[in-house]
């Protein structure tokens, strides 16, 4: 799982239309497993990698259908930034709320509890039939989708699209409602190949946690930047909105970046300074990253 944000936009870089992450089989002429996934991935996109780290291993049966015997993937992040594909396996930067248009709360607050995919999701809980599994998977439901009264928890990408696979709401289900209800349209996101999906949850879940620790953001930021590209390069991660001067307060406090000295006109307002991240940062990597406010903006 590659990841850029451009323009604001998390993407993630694909292959095959857009319905598969970069990946191969693990060769006895590679001398590691990291070695493996840098050969194929630039085999594939032409994309040099970055800052990568192991996500998760994935061995459940029957992960991949034409495979014989069980298909173990190791699978990994990539923080990077954008720069144009290449043609040759159909290599594309992708929107990650394609796949998952649930996750981006930027526009609304409650992307789920007046829409179609809330009903579909109460209706498979209340046809469970007995009443204590009946009141079960409404409480998952619930907290997973942040629904009756429970709070929108961003690091449950995972577990949100895992019961939309348990509940058939998704393609990739062996028990997807065919054909799925027409009002849900793109609320279901795009399909990809195998699970290719649940590894990308499982990574958009882990770098959401990240943020919020480590100063992994700068990996995906341009050398100078100001504080509204930071801002936005944040809520894309998250998908929410944050308060502007509770952000700045919290960057400040933590001491992640310094002043250039320099400005930059293409805000469209008056200059806004540019900002980097501060050497002892880039060096270290391991002082406190940068935390979600809790203070939405309205």
């Amino acid at each position: 799982m590659i990841v850029a944000v451009t323009d604001g936009e998390p993407r993630v870089l694909t292959i095959e239309h857009g319905q598969a992450l970069p990946s191969g089989p693990f060769e006895p002429g590679h001398r590691s497993l990291q070695a493996g996934l840098r050969s194929w991935v630039e085999t594939q996109t032409r994309h040099p990698l970055g800052y990568v780290e192991q996500l998760y291993t994935f061995a459940d049966l029957d992960r991949k259908k034409e495979a014989r015997g069980r298909a173990v993937s190791v699978s990994y992040l990539g923080l990077t930034r954008e720069v144009p594909s290449e043609t040759g396996w159909d290599a594309a930067w992708t929107p990650w709320y394609r796949f998952f248009p649930w996750e981006d709360l930027r526009c609304t607050a409650a992307p789920v509890s007046h829409g179609s995919l809330g009903a579909a999701l109460t209706a498979w809980a209340d046809a469970a039939g007995d009443p204590a599994a009946v009141l079960a998977r409404r409480r998952r439901v619930e907290i997973n989708f942040g629904l009756g009264g429970q709070k929108w928890n961003e690091e449950l990408v995972l577990q949100r699209y895992e019961l939309l696979w348990e509940a058939g709401l998704v393609a990739e289900s062996p028990a997807a409602v065919k054909p799925l209800p027409p009002t849900l349209g793109a609320a279901l996101g795009r399909p990809m190949q195998h699970d290719h999906r649940r590894i990308l949850a499982t990574g958009v879940a882990r770098l959401r946690a990240k943020i919020k620790y480590r100063p992994v953001v700068f990996e995906l930021m341009p050398p100078t930047f100001t504080l509204l590209q930071l801002q936005r390069t944040v809520e894309a991660l998250g998908g929410r909105l944050l308060h502007k001067q509770n952000f700045r307060r919290l960057i400040d406090q933590q001491d992640l970046v310094e002043e250039t000295g320099e400005v930059t006109t293409g805000t469209g307002g008056r200059p806004a300074k540019l900002f980097r991240f501060r050497g002892e940062v880039l060096a270290e990597r391991l002082v406190a990253g940068t935390k979600l406010p809790l203070v939405r903006a309205v």
